[in-house]
């Protein structure tokens, strides 16, 4: 089993910065990819970005150039640096972690994605 949490969200003015952390516990061996999506009101879920385990990084084009993701193996940690922040950027934002397809993590893991519980971040103009 593994579990996600994030912290670090909350209200910033536009053009400030917040730092997303998510940190992993359980059988974190059993995580592959990691991402960060966000959901606003009314919209879809959406990837904001994603690292693989060997550090390969995707961003959606609204993310590039303003938002970083990265990947603490050793502290079981997820971090998205965002900066520039703009009021589209207010959202619900969720850790994500992708199981690995290893025969051992797929014989002691359910093998779904894991989910964090979320973590507001509020973008005032």
């Amino acid at each position: 089993q593994v579990q996600l949490v994030e912290s670090g969200g909350g209200l910033v003015q536009a053009g400030g910065s917040l730092r997303l952390s998510c940190a992993a516990s359980g059988h974190t061996i059993c995580i592959s990819a990691m991402g960060w999506y966000r959901q606003a009101p009314g919209k879809e879920r959406e990837l904001v970005a994603a690292v693989t385990s060997g550090g390969s990084t995707n961003y959606a084009n609204s993310a590039k150039g303003r938002f970083t993701i990265s990947r603490d193996n050793a502290k079981n940690t997820l971090y998205l640096q965002m900066n520039s922040l703009k009021p589209e950027d207010t959202a619900v934002y969720y850790c994500n972690g992708e199981p690995s397809r290893s025969s051992w993590c797929r014989r002691h893991d359910h093998g779904y994605d894991y989910w964090g519980q979320g973590t507001q971040v509020t973008v005032s103009s």
